[in-house]
């Protein structure tokens, strides 16, 4: 069955909604486990790879954007590491394989590290305080997305697989 940009479209949607509802409870329940759990960096990852460049940094700048509005720090700095994101993964994930868990789970690492890195230097250079690393708990970032993110993907195949034997 063929994915149709629209249909992606609507699920990119709710999923971006999902990250907002996340993102406000999890700020609520606690402002560490927003430093450790992204939920927007997981929604442009999984689209990325599943639509390509342009649906991921499209996306990106939609859910880096709604994620700068809930940040009290320069808006736009999300928007532009997310949108780059959405961009790469799809880029790179459409030339390499990435379908199976662990280079699934390595790819998402490595482009979260990325994102990170991408956060960490515009933010130290358009903000005048520094960098709040919040103790290090800011660097399980990329792991925490990693992982959640590739389980996404393995929840994904599970389902496709049970429906296609009639389960």
């Amino acid at each position: 069955m063929r994915e149709t940009v629209a249909g992606d479209g609507l699920r990119a949607l709710l999923g971006t909604l999902a990250a907002v509802v996340v993102y406000s409870v999890a700020g609520s329940a606690g402002p560490e486990l927003l430093v450790v759990f992204n939920a927007f960096s997981i929604v442009v990852l999984y689209f990325s790879v599943r639509r390509g460049e342009v649906f991921g940094a499209l996306l990106g700048t939609l859910c880096g954007l709604t994620q700068d509005a809930f940040s009290l720090g320069v808006f736009g700095v999300a928007g532009l590491t997310k949108t780059l994101l959405g961009f790469w993964t799809g880029f790179i994930s459409r030339r390499i394989d990435v379908s199976a868990f662990g280079r699934n789970a390595l790819f998402m690492l490595v482009m979260s590290v990325l994102e990170m890195a991408l956060w960490v230097l515009i933010t130290a250079i358009v903000r005048l305080a520094s960098v709040n690393w919040h103790g290090g708990l800011i660097l399980l970032q990329p792991v925490v997305t990693a992982v959640l993110g590739s389980l996404l993907f393995t929840v994904e195949r599970r389902v496709r697989a049970r429906r296609s034997r009639g389960l």
